[in-house]
């Protein structure tokens, strides 16, 4: 799986000239983010220093100044207008905090640094400008040593920014293939930095790579999407070179476990997505969890969650690394809420398939998943192209199909959280379904999505906890509107999570209870954070609606007109 396509490293001069950099207001100096600190996130409550706070992915604050006895009393403390350029912008990005100053990025790849000390107002010190050409989305930035690294989504680059003077420091680019996007925040590891490529409906083969943090020079890169003659090649059966536009898209940031030194990365659906006719077989590494050597790309063990997917289930959503007991035995797992519905759980050493559950409350695209492979139940390995449970017809051109999940989800890029505090996962998950229809001549350049998809009623969601040591669902919170946004948990006993009508919400997170609510008039469809400064407490959480978004948010008949702004906002006691 492992390829030695060159990459081109843009010179300095070159990325001096294309970024521009607006200073607002003098930095203040602040102490470099080690490897020692990224490895010990969680022993900084008051920061959050990576995408997922810490590299377990769990999305948990240890913060318990705001809590189930007085987040009725939160309000809106301050909120800050970025990007606004143009009427399809879009905020993804999950903020990060250090020492009271918040770094984020916009649609067009601009990165912000804020000083959020006074809690009364967040005050731009910097704006860094890559020239980003199109607007696109971008889901973050990651912290390393002095720089701010981010990427450039529709253009391929990944930049590093000096943290205090907001000058650019190097700019690689890696735009390898025509539609390649990055979207996925970068993963900063002590020694490496991880990019996953995206882009994988349009048409590309999609890959992993780690780059030298100091100097942005790529180190390795591994394909999604075996080549002919590699490992997994022969689940490609077609002969049109699926291949090279297989797909398998890295859009979410993967997790890393420090002690086993694996990074753990979820894989994007096959590509034509509701065409398998164009490409028989399995179809590895799509729909897939990757558990990677970080040193040389290497792949440890990986599960395929649908193979020969032709319904967009692709499996890019986080996978969250838990220590707990399963069936009274200490166990060191991995669980992923599933794309398709299904509440998964390995084992993160030897990726062995430990449990699976329906966590959506409508599942008709499969009758179970098999207790001893992980498979769909109907899977069967001698075949060309599965069927499931929904008919040999499944793949006829031009035939409509009715398919629940929705092919947005379940869950997908918005993150579940899990609580060290109750040890239960919070699953933000959307509940409806959707109309697909395949078009075996709707393969074009730019486009290889193979069909379409309609309307098919209206889309809600909830927040479901669920027990990670048998993947059941134990309590479920209802809502009315889709949930983009995903969930944070923290020690004050609460549970954040947003809508796309612009609805922020806390629960409690033993019953489920709403403890708090406030619509804030633009929808989420980024996740919320926890932060504190001066032993103040904050969460805070950015705006602004993505094209898909709008979509499954029109399908209620009264928020078709919804209106959208891309906003950071802050709230507090």
């Amino acid at each position: 799986m492992t390829a030695s396509r060159p990459f081109n490293l843009t010179p300095l001069c070159k990325a001096v000239l294309l970024g521009g950099v607006v200073a607002l207001a003098s930095p203040a100096l602040g102490a470099e983010v080690t490897a020692d600190r990224l490895v010990s996130a969680d022993k900084e409550p008051q920061n959050w220093l990576m995408n997922h706070r810490t590299y377990d992915a769990q999305r948990y604050s240890p913060l318990d100044a705001i809590n189930k006895s007085n987040v009725k009393n939160l309000k809106l403390l301050f909120a800050v207008a970025i990007g606004g350029t143009s009427g399809n912008e879009s905020l993804e990005a999950t903020p990060l905090v250090e020492d009271g100053f918040m770094y984020i990025a916009d649609a067009w790849g601009v990165v912000y640094k804020i000083d959020v000390r006074d809690g009364k107002a967040g005050r731009i010190v910097w704006k860094m400008d890559p020239g980003q050409e199109k607007v696109d989305r971008n889901r973050g930035v990651a912290l390393w040593g002095n720089l701010v690294i981010s990427i450039t989504s529709h253009d391929g680059r990944v930049v590093a920014t000096d943290k205090e003077t907001g000058k650019m420091v190097w700019d690689t680019n890696l735009h390898d293939q025509p539609d390649l996007e990055l979207t996925a925040a970068p993963l900063a590891l002590p020694d490496r930095l991880i990019i996953g490529a995206s882009g994988g409906d349009r048409g590309v083969r999609d890959w992993i790579a780690a780059l030298d943090p100091k100097t942005g020079k790529p180190q390795w890169k591994t394909y999604s999407i075996p080549a002919p003659g590699e490992p997994g090649s022969d689940t490609w059966k077609d002969k049109n070179n699926a291949w090279q536009t297989g797909g398998g898209a890295f859009y979410v940031t993967g997790s890393y476990d420090p002690a086993s030194k694996l990074t753990y990365w979820g894989t994007g659906n096959p590509v034509p997505g509701y065409d398998a006719t164009y490409r028989p077989g399995d179809n590895l590494y799509t729909s897939s969890v990757l558990a990677l050597d970080p040193a040389n790309g290497k792949v440890s063990w990986f599960h395929q969650y649908t193979p020969n997917d032709n319904r967009d289930y692709d499996e890019t959503g986080s996978h969250i690394l838990i220590d707990t007991k399963v069936n009274g035995e200490d166990r060191k797992i991995v669980s992923h809420a599933g794309r398709n519905g299904f509440e998964y759980v390995f084992d993160r050493g030897n990726g062995q398939f430990l449990k699976a559950g329906q966590y959506v409350k409508e599942a008709t695209w499969t009758k179970g998943i098999d207790p001893k492979t992980g498979k769909p139940l109907e899977y069967d390995p001698g075949k060309d192209f599965q069927v499931y449970a929904e008919g040999v017809d499944v793949n006829q051109d031009k035939r409509t199909r009715r398919i629940c999940p929705d092919t947005s989800g379940g869950n997908n890029y918005w993150p579940a959280t899990y609580s060290r505090k109750t040890s239960l996962l919070y699953v933000p998950a959307n509940e409806g379904c959707a109309n697909v229809t395949p078009d075996a001549k709707s393969h074009v350049k730019g486009n290889f999505v193979g069909g379409t998809t309609a309307d098919a009623g209206r889309i809600t969601s909830s927040i479901i906890a669920v027990d990670p040591t048998t993947a059941q669902v134990k309590l479920r919170h209802e809502m009315p509107y889709p949930n983009f946004a995903g969930a944070l948990s923290t020690a004050g006993g609460i549970v954040v999570t947003a809508l796309l009508d612009g609805t922020i919400v806390a629960l409690d997170d033993q019953t489920l209870e709403e403890l708090w609510r406030l619509n804030l008039g633009t929808g989420f469809n980024a996740p919320p954070i926890a932060y504190a400064v001066d032993g103040k407490q904050y969460i805070a959480i950015a705006s602004g609606l993505f094209r898909n978004a709008r979509n499954k948010l029109s399908r209620s008949p009264e928020m078709k007109n919804v209106s959208s702004a891309t906003m950071i906002f802050v709230f507090g006691l």
